[in-house]
Parts: structure tokens; C-alpha cells; sequence
């Protein structure tokens, strides 16, 4: 099996797992709701979002927009540039992995943003429907991602000396994320350990391509 096979096959098992999961949240909880998996820090906590990785937004319509957009388009470079590496032997099959992660996680968002909206209702107040006779929630490019992953690891409170937030609770770890953003952060996380370096290395290579490029022209 070639490696652009590999990273094909991973990219798909991982938006396959992904979407599945999401729909499952989708037609069988609504908003708020959750399974406790292992006892109080391993719980499916169903909850959407309309912006980034791990429940962070983006403000206003305009916004949501914006990010869709930029979304695709930084999905098409990441695409671009791991079929250029995956031709590129001398590059190293766990580098491609990373990025072929953080590529099938920023399509597995992207795919809440642009078709979820069209293809359930909503979800709060009660259990949403594929493909309602009504219509869905919002229209293209306006989905909410669907996230679920959520592990209260310490609950306490916050010190009383602390200003403001003093004698408030605190949980670690609050965000809730998809099996996507896990993708995207082991992705990212493997290229800063154990690829930083070859990175740098490949941006300098090319960085000097295109200066040659240049002198040549001139």
C-alpha cells in the first residue's frame, strides 16, 4: 500500500468514526443532554458550537461566514500541500500522518458548518431529525458543529486570595470536543515534538527553491 493510499485510508477511517459518531449525538440527544461513559470524567456531553476548535466562537453572522469560508480554504492548502509531501519519499510517513490528521479533522468540521444546518432541525428543547420535512435549522455554510467529548477531570474552587474568581468553581478540563479538534491537536502536537525540525527544514528548502527561481528569472 502506497503512503498516499495510507493517508487516504486514515483520512477517511477518521471522518467516517467522526461523522457517524456526530449523527448518533444528533438523532438521539438534544442539547444538553449526556451519557456518562466512566464514572463522573469520561461523559458525552452534547453541546454545538458555531465557531472554532473545542467550543470557541466566532462572533455574528459575518463571522460565521468568514470562518466557513476560511475553513475551506485553508482545508484546499492543507490538501494541496499533503499530496505534494506524500510524493516526496524522503519525507517521513509519521510527518504525512500528522498532517493527513489535521487535515481529516478540519473536514470533519467543516462538513457540520456547511451541511448541518440544511440537513436536521434543531436541537434544542428535543431530539433532532435527519432530513426534516420542515427543512433544517440554518442554511448553507451556517451548521453548528456538534461536539460531545467532555472529561471534568478536577472539579474544586478557585482560591479565595485569588482576585474576582476567588471561592468560584472551577473544572479541568471544561472543553467539549469532537473526535475532529482531537484529530487537528494530535496532528498539530506530533509536528511540534517530533517534526518541528523537518518542518522548518522543508519551509527553508522551498523558501530557497523560489529564490533561485527568482535570480533565474532576473
Amino acid at each position: 500500500m502506497s503512503r498516499s493510499v495510507k493517508s487516504i485510508v486514515i483520512i477517511f477511517l477518521i471522518l467516517l468514526v467522526d461523522q457517524v459518531l456526530k449523527i448518533w449525538i444528533k438523532t438521539n440527544l438534544s442539547i444538553g443532554d449526556e451519557i456518562v461513559v466512566f464514572k463522573d470524567w469520561f461523559i458525552l456531553h452534547f453541546v454545538e458550537n458555531n465557531g472554532m476548535a473545542f467550543g470557541f466562537e466566532f462572533a455574528g453572522e459575518y463571522g460565521k461566514i468568514f470562518l466557513s469560508v476560511f475553513r475551506i480554504i485553508a482545508v484546499v492548502a492543507i490538501g494541496w500541500y499533503l499530496f505534494k509531501l506524500a510524493k516526496q519519499k524522503e519525507i517521513p510517513f509519521g510527518f504525512i500522518l500528522s498532517i493527513s490528521l489535521i487535515f481529516a479533522g478540519a473536514i470533519g468540521n467543516i462538513i457540520d458548518s456547511l451541511f448541518y444546518g440544511i440537513i436536521f432541525n434543531d436541537s434544542s428543547g428535543q431530539v433532532a431529525t435527519l432530513f426534516p420535512e420542515g427543512g433544517g435549522y440554518a442554511t448553507f455554510l451556517h451548521g453548528r458543529v456538534v461536539d460531545m467529548f467532555y472529561f471534568p477531570l478536577i472539579e474544586g474552587l478557585y482560591p479565595e486570595w485569588l482576585p474576582k474568581i476567588g471561592g468560584n468553581p472551577f473544572i479541568f478540563f471544561r472543553p467539549v470536543f469532537n473526535v475532529a479538534d482531537s484529530a487537528i491537536t494530535v496532528g498539530i502536537f506530533s509536528i511540534l515534538l517530533f517534526y518541528r525540525k523537518h518542518f522548518n527544514k522543508i519551509e527553508a528548502e522551498e523558501s530557497e527553491t523560489t529564490e533561485t527561481a527568482d535570480a533565474t528569472e532576473a
